[in-house]
């Protein structure tokens, strides 16, 4: 996994934080694509050894899904999905989300005034669902409160870890955005940022389970 360093820039100040990463492995051992060639997109999906938990991988063509709702242990969060511009992302997620991959899960992650990530069932920050899929980005990304973006290590190293962003911060257009979290599902982030963090890390105080994901 390449570790880099982000630098997310404040009303106030720049502030240097630790990558959005997310595990992804360069093994490559199969591919599945879409066979139809009329389709307008066929989504491709890297095998990977090492599954944090084992699924099947999302079928190649996408599905047009516009909500999901992900219930935790502090209340459930409801992310509009952006299928249109995310098509291959959304496909994933959701495909992830019916298989339980998400299920009983922690979110590993929280940097107060910045992200609160989860998606690695093993909750170290190197878990991934056996596969990976490119980015889909315009360079024109914008990274403010409430928006739903996949974390990776690197160009076209998704997985199934993503973040929630807890307040506008100036990031690179180097994550894919892939959805917004409404009003009520940011008062629950923002109800687990303000209990913070255990000292000398980034592990939430309360745990936060992801219980399930429909």
């Amino acid at each position: 996994m390449r570790v880099s360093k982000i630098v997310a820039t404040c009303a106030s100040a720049c502030i240097a934080l630790a990558a959005l990463t997310g595990c992804s492995q360069n093994d490559t051992d199969d591919k599945e694509t879409n066979s139809n060639a009329g389709a307008s997109t066929a989504c491709e999906y890297d095998t990977e050894s090492n599954a944090a938990k084992k699924v099947d991988l999302p079928q190649s063509s996408p599905r047009s899904a516009e909500m999901l709702t992900i219930a935790t242990s502090h209340g459930d969060i409801a992310v509009k999905l952006d299928a249109k511009n995310a098509p291959c992302t959304v496909n994933s997620f959701v495909s992830l989300a019916e298989q339980g991959y998400f299920d009983d899960t922690q979110c590993h992650r929280l940097v107060p005034g910045f992200v609160l990530q989860c998606g690695d069932p093993s909750a170290t920050g190197m878990g991934g669902p056996g596969y990976s899929f490119d980015d889909e980005l315009t360079g024109d990304e914008t990274y403010t409160t409430g928006t739903v973006a996949m974390a990776n290590s690197g160009p076209d190293t998704n997985g199934s870890q993503f973040f929630i962003v807890l307040a506008d911060v100036a990031l690179p257009p180097d994550y894919t955005v892939f959805g917004t979290v409404d009003a009520a599902g940011m008062k629950v982030a923002h109800a687990i940022e303000a209990a913070g963090v255990e000292a000398g890390s980034e592990k939430p105080i309360k745990a936060v389970t992801i219980n399930s994901m429909s």
